[in-house]
């Protein structure tokens, strides 16, 4: 009856590819909140990439070091509208070239530049052991050199690490990462995650966690937003081992991960974690299940209840058949609320919902409510 994220709602931080990755969730039954956190953008000035870009002409490095698609392809493009990308093969062709992931090593194929080693699950880490691994010194005592392609941090970090193993480095920056022009959806975003109203959040890079972080803090959400999603209220879910180890450095323990670190592998990993949140519930001889945001009694065509309702009735459904004060389900359903009759008034939308079944779920006179199970 439902498609496997039916009544479940997903936010999605990405800029590139965020429709792509909300067509995959849509199919799959689910709602999706676009709020992007990062913008990738071109260097302001380019005069950088053309530069590094002719000093690794002129001197050919002995490794070259491939970060991300998004850079190689950028490289390329660089390079070939100033007539330079056959002179950049060449230079390339005698180096060792390792990527990190399939990605960037794909990207490089495109553009026929031939790619010696891929790290297994596309993490720095294992870009730095490779290095580390080999001699960083010539048979001549030079430093090895080493062509950089850096991803779209501020600081070239990666640069600076593989220049502490002892390469002559050669940065090449094509691109970097900056917070949206408008940090209103992703404010919005943060504070759905603190009030638990989405169900998952999906990042696909390291640095869009970091400015999640910066922009839930900065709207006074963080504290919220790490207690919902380390209670399980919200899945957080990442496209890759790199961008999992960046979201439990802010404080987060565990975190949906794929196999493999790609969009669409991202997304069924996000669908496998939910497959055992849907409730069946007995009431009487009537049938009732419940998914996310979605109720259907009997077998009936779904409808589709508010964050309170479906807060409440997951209450009840814990313990069919046991009675919850209005005490409880206030301090559950209502935190910081005092006055009762929005338990009342939620119990009797919820009777609605319920239909035919509505009268299943049972007052009892000065103790509270309870699912009338079989």
């Amino acid at each position: 009856m439902f498609g496997a994220l039916s009544g479940f709602r997903v936010g999605i931080t990405a800029d590139r590819r965020a429709e792509e990755q909300a067509e995959l969730i849509a199919r799959r039954g689910g709602e999706t909140v676009l709020a992007p956190v990062i913008r990738t953008l071109p260097l302001g000035d380019e005069s950088r990439t053309i530069e590094a870009t002719r000093r690794i002409i002129a001197d050919p490095p002995d490794v070259v070091v491939l970060a991300t698609a998004l850079g190689v392809r950028g490289w390329c493009s660089s390079a070939e509208g100033l007539d330079l990308l056959d002179d950049l093969r060449d230079a390339l062709s005698a180096a060792s070239v390792v990527a990190r992931g399939p990605k960037a090593s794909g990207a490089a194929t495109t553009y026929g530049i031939d790619v010696d080693w891929v790290t297994p699950t596309a993490t720095y880490v294992e870009l730095l052991d490779r290095l580390a691994s080999g001699p960083a010194t010539a048979s001549d005592g030079r430093p090895l050199r080493v062509a950089v392609q850096l991803d779209g941090e501020r600081e070239p970090v990666l640069a600076e690490r593989v220049a502490d193993l002892g390469f002559d480095v050669v940065a090449v920056p094509v691109y970097e990462w900056d917070l949206p022009a408008d940090t209103g959806p992703a404010t919005r975003l943060a504070g759905a995650v603190a009030s638990r109203s989405v169900d998952a959040i999906t990042f696909t890079s390291a640095h869009a966690v970091k400015n999640f972080a910066a922009i839930a803090e900065a709207g006074g959400h963080l504290p919220e937003v790490l207690d919902a999603v380390r209670s399980g209220a919200v899945a957080a879910v990442a496209v890759g081992p790199v961008t999992a180890a960046t979201i439990r450095s802010i404080g987060i323990p565990e975190c949906v991960e794929p196999r493999h670190p790609r969009l669409g592998a991202m997304v069924q990993a996000l669908v496998s974690s939910f497959v055992d949140r849907s409730t069946a519930i007995d009431l009487r001889g009537i049938q009732v299940l419940v998914q996310g945001r979605l109720l259907s009694i009997g077998g009936s065509e779904p409808v589709r209840l508010t964050d309170r309702e479906r807060d409440l009735l997951g209450v009840l459904a814990r313990q069919p058949g046991k009675v919850v004060s209005k005490g409880q389900l206030l301090r559950e359903v209502w935190a910081g609320e005092s006055d009762d009759h929005v338990v009342e008034v939620t119990v009797g939308r919820l009777r609605r919902r319920f239909g035919p079944a509505g009268d299943r779920i049972q007052t009892v006179t000065r103790r509270g409510y309870r699912l009338m199970a079989s």
